[in-house]
């Protein structure tokens, strides 16, 4: 298991973050740090559309925006990696969901840091899809991105 860190999860705001309660997602940055991922420190970007959609062309050759993109550290240096979430894409689910933004990012971390985590719903057997049911309900959170794909 890896060793604790004193370095705390990181929200970073490139978009403009109205409605959100930045405090509150910062704590549940550092709790998901605590809980899920073992102590090891992520990087969590909120920003646009426009950005999201580069990074997905960039890294994913797919060229379209999306809702949340995983990059797994590199090497195993305590840190997990960075997760990039669209703040666009997050109110559209919010929306449509019938919950508030700031549950709809919290959903999006926690699908990212199970990716971080080396999970991938698309070829695991239903791991991911388990491992997300588990922690929304321990951190009351509405219906996860793999549940509503499969309903």
């Amino acid at each position: 298991m890896p060793a604790l860190t004193s370095e705390k999860a990181v929200v970073l705001f490139r978009h403009p973050s109205r409605g959100l309660a930045r405090t509150s997602l910062r704590a549940f940055a550092a709790t998901l740090q605590r809980e899920v991922a073992g102590g090891r420190v992520f990087i969590c970007l909120l920003s646009g559309d426009a950005e999201l959609r580069r990074l997905n062309r960039e890294f994913r050759k797919k060229d379209y925006p999306t809702d949340v993109l995983s990059f797994p550290a590199a090497q195993l240096n305590g840190s997990l990696g960075e997760i990039a979430i669209s703040l666009s894409r997050a109110r559209i689910q919010a929306e449509e969901q019938g919950h508030d933004i700031d549950s709809e990012v919290r959903i999006l971390m926690l699908h990212g840091v199970l990716h971080l985590l080396g999970m991938d719903h698309e070829n695991d057997s239903g791991e991911m899809a388990r491992a997300e049911r588990k922690w929304r309900r321990h951190f009351e959170l509405p219906a996860g991105l793999i549940e509503r794909v499969s309903a």
